[in-house]
């Protein structure tokens, strides 16, 4: 409740408050007050509140408050949020006699990061009470000075600013003397003491009075100084200067002995008394003495030390001219030295880093680090702006005044740069301009984005057969552009069936090296090309992978022996009989040899060779090298044992080769015992029937059938073998190619060819070579010219 006549005051202190509200509303960020020497714990303000923070995200988001070389004045509960003195506040000490204090606080919030700036002004309490430069004045003053004489006067000084340093002044209650005190608006006017009656040295030498100095506080503080006026005879003029108030501009950084001013005082007396001595008065501090001389004969002001403005920005000078009368006179002026800045200090930086380092996969606008400048200087040189180098990809972002955020801008790539030096450059807007630098170092953390990658899809293996178990085969490696456990890559086998087997039965892999072993021998004639897929997964998570293709092709090695096939006229185990007529020419093919090999290629290319036997007729016979033919050399006659015993060796083209035998049991007889005996068969396989017909009758017919079947069947071989072409079977030859082959003996020359051969005893089988005859001819043979047929096995191989 107010009374009528506070209703004004109390629309004006309304209307104040509506202002700092204004003001704090339009600043941008959250401002307090607390008046200096408050005790600890004093309640500041709801600070996380007044931000729009959640009392229970403070602990977990680590909500701290720092002050920039402030200290610990002020802290900040996290359970509560609320912010209170932590130690003593004490204006004075912080700022002086700055009409503004306050205290700047960075609040920091973190997950995800925030950053709040709040301002705490610190209010003056009058703590400080006027003080005055001694205890006690001396004056001396003659007895002839006139009335309304001025007396200047030392002051009080308050080291309270506004109010609380507005200081009004009292003179204990005399007849001679009044106080002439300043106004508030003339601050250069001396205080001093007018003499309202004149003095008289014979009445009253001596007089004493009390000057008492309050300031404007409430309660109001006051300080005292005795004053002792003696009153002298003579010297009634005081030296004037031409101002009360001098002011000056002076740059800093001036050099030592620069003139400041020169000043003038004239004193209407003769001699002695007319003779002006220029001093600082008492009252002026040791901090002006230290930097400024005053020549006390010219009265010319020279710096004596370097001026620094951000030192003090002013000086406040008090000069007194006193001649040297008896008793001495004294005038008294103020000099104003105003300091000009100049850009002598350089911006500095001060970097806070957050997040490193910063993984690759980070979002544009990540903070990486907090970053404040400042500079000392004002105007146009303590302008400062702050740049980025590299600026890719990163910026800065100006969060309040002279504090800037370092942000991501772009998308980073550890693989192509592992880590950014960058660079903060800040350069005020002096003339030349200053500047200073601060490095950054942004380390990038790998993600697994990069899958291992082997060299090629598909590897091609040659390993021999018969391989002992566990030999290494092969192996295989990776390239992973990641780091660390992103890079960290194990091998394993893409399991699969091998016909009725498990892939893992015939090979494994290493984890780590990636070896990759065969498990047991390999065998071609089991398995000529195993084909499987081996996976590469990294350590990362989730892990990348990838697979490659191993071919892996069994080389033949020559460990099967060649194998007889059972022939129609003879039994297994290698014996061939055959019944040879005595009349037979030359070239007669008695028998055939055949045989297979279950190698390939050159381990089953066989041939035939025929073996001397003691008490054989070994001229008498040949075998076709490459055919296994048996034949005649020369014609028969009857000097020709008639049971012949020929030994034939076949060989295969393996190293070492391999052998097998078979034995042909030849018979001459003639012709007609050979006729009969071929007939036997037929005869057997007739019906019971035949038998129990007229043996006499049925053997003419069977005499006449045999003669005239033998006639024919001569007649159609003879035909045969002049004018029939060789016949090439059910498949036709391939392209042919010619090579030279070495292995033929007296062959020189021989024709390869790829064909599909067909066999009874199996499949066809393409992957077949067949070996003919070419120009020369081969010497030795009865025409001039023999073919070299092929033999296959019941695999469908060809031996040549």
């Amino acid at each position: 409740m107010y009374s009528r006549r506070r209703v004004p005051g109390a629309r004006r202190l309304l209307l104040s408050l509506l202002l700092v509200a204004a003001w704090e509303t339009g600043s941008g960020q959250v401002h307090y007050s607390v008046p200096e020497e408050a005790k600890h714990g004093t309640f500041v303000g709801r600070i996380a509140q007044d931000l729009g923070l959640e009392l229970a995200e403070l602990v977990p988001r680590l909500f701290r408050v720092a002050s920039k070389g402030r200290g610990d004045l002020l802290e900040v509960n996290p359970q509560n949020g609320i912010l209170f003195v932590n130690s003593r506040l004490d204006r004075e000490e912080l700022c002086g006699r700055s009409a503004v204090c306050g205290v700047h606080l960075e609040v920091i919030v973190e997950k995800p990061l925030q950053v709040f700036h709040v301002e705490v002004e610190v209010k003056d309490i009058n703590d400080n009470a006027p003080v005055f430069p001694a205890t006690q004045r001396n004056l001396f003053i003659a007895e002839s000075r006139l009335l309304d004489s001025h007396f200047s006067l030392e002051g009080a000084s308050d080291a309270d600013i506004g109010v609380n340093a507005l200081l009004t002044y009292r003179l204990s209650p005399n007849e001679y003397f009044s106080l002439d005190a300043p106004a508030d608006d003339e601050e250069a006017k001396p205080l001093g003491l007018v003499l309202k009656k004149l003095l008289d040295r014979e009445e009253s030498p001596e007089h004493q009075l009390l000057l008492i100095a309050a300031d404007g506080g409430k309660p109001e503080l006051t300080g005292t100084v005795q004053l002792l006026i003696t009153v002298l005879d003579a010297n009634d003029n005081a030296p004037t200067f031409d101002k009360t108030l001098y002011k000056v501009k002076l740059p800093e950084n001036v050099p030592n002995g620069t003139l400041v001013i020169k000043l003038n005082a004239s004193d209407l007396d003769e001699g002695l008394n007319g003779d002006i001595v220029y001093s600082f008065t008492n009252d002026v501090p040791l901090t002006i003495k230290s930097k400024f001389f005053i020549d006390p004969r010219s009265g010319e002001i020279t710096t004596i030390t370097q001026i620094d403005f951000e030192e003090s920005k002013s000086y406040k000078i008090r000069i007194e001219a006193t001649d040297k009368g008896f008793p001495p006179l004294a005038g008294h002026c103020t000099v104003f030295v105003d300091i000009v800045d100049a850009n002598d200090n350089a911006p500095e930086l001060v970097v806070k880093t957050l997040w490193l380092p910063i993984k690759e996969d980070a979002q544009p606008g990540a903070v990486i680090a907090l970053i404040s400048v400042t500079d000392q200087d004002t105007g146009v040189n303590g302008q400062v702006t702050c740049s980025l180098t590299p600026r890719v990809p990163f910026k800065l972002v100006s969060t309040f005044k002279n504090y800037y955020s370092l942000v991501l801008d772009g998308a980073l790539d550890r693989e192509t740069v592992s880590d950014y030096r960058l660079v903060v450059t800040a350069r005020d807007g002096g003339s030349p301009s200053l500047s200073a630098t601060a490095s950054v170092s942004v380390e990038v953390a790998d993600v697994n984005d990069n899958a291992p990658a082997f060299a090629q899809p598909e590897y091609t293996v040659f390993v021999k057969e018969n391989n002992p178990p566990g030999s290494h085969i092969f192996t295989v490696s990776v390239h992973d552009a990641d780091a660390q456990e992103n890079a960290l890559v194990s091998y394993s086998l893409v399991e699969r069936r091998v016909g009725e087997r498990a892939l893992s039965s015939y090979v494994s892999v290493h984890a780590q090296s990636g070896k990759v072993y065969a498990l047991q021998p390999l065998d071609h004639e089991e398995l000529e090309l195993l084909q499987f897929q081996v996976s590469a997964r990294d350590a990362g998570v989730p892990p990348l992978g990838s697979n490659v293709t191993l071919q892996v092709f069994v080389l033949d090695e020559n460990d099967n022996a060649p194998a007889l096939l059972p022939t129609g006229s003879g039994g297994a185990g290698g014996a061939v009989s055959e019944l040879v007529p005595r009349s037979v020419g030359p070239g007669h093919v008695v028998a055939k040899v055949r045989a297979v090999d279950a190698d390939s290629g050159y381990n089953a290319w066989l041939s035939y060779e025929l073996q001397p036997v003691t008490g054989g007729a070994g001229s008498l016979f040949r075998v076709g090298l490459y055919t296994g033919e048996v034949s005649t050399t020369r014609a028969l006659d009857e000097a020709d044992v008639p049971r012949q015993r020929l030994l034939v060796l076949v060989k295969d083209h393996g190293e070492p080769p391999l052998a097998a035998t078979a034995t042909v049991l030849v018979t001459l007889v003639e012709s007609g015992q050979a006729l009969k005996t071929s007939l036997r068969v037929a005869a057997s396989s007739a019906g019971r029937e035949v038998a129990l017909v007229d043996v006499n009758v049925y053997l003419i017919i069977a005499i006449c059938a045999v003669s005239s079947l033998l006639v024919l069947t001569l007649l159609l071989y003879t035909a045969l073998r002049c004018s029939a072409p060789p016949t090439e079977g059910a498949c036709g030859p391939g392209k042919p190619m010619l090579v030279c082959a070495s292995a033929v003996g007296s062959w020189s020359y021989s024709q390869q060819r790829r064909q599909r051969v067909c066999s009874g005893e199996g499949p066809p089988k393409a992957d077949l070579m067949a070996f003919s005859p070419s120009l020369p001819p081969c010497p030795g043979s009865a025409d001039g010219m023999e073919d070299l047929h092929t033999s296959t096995d019941s695999s469908g191989k060809v031996s040549c």
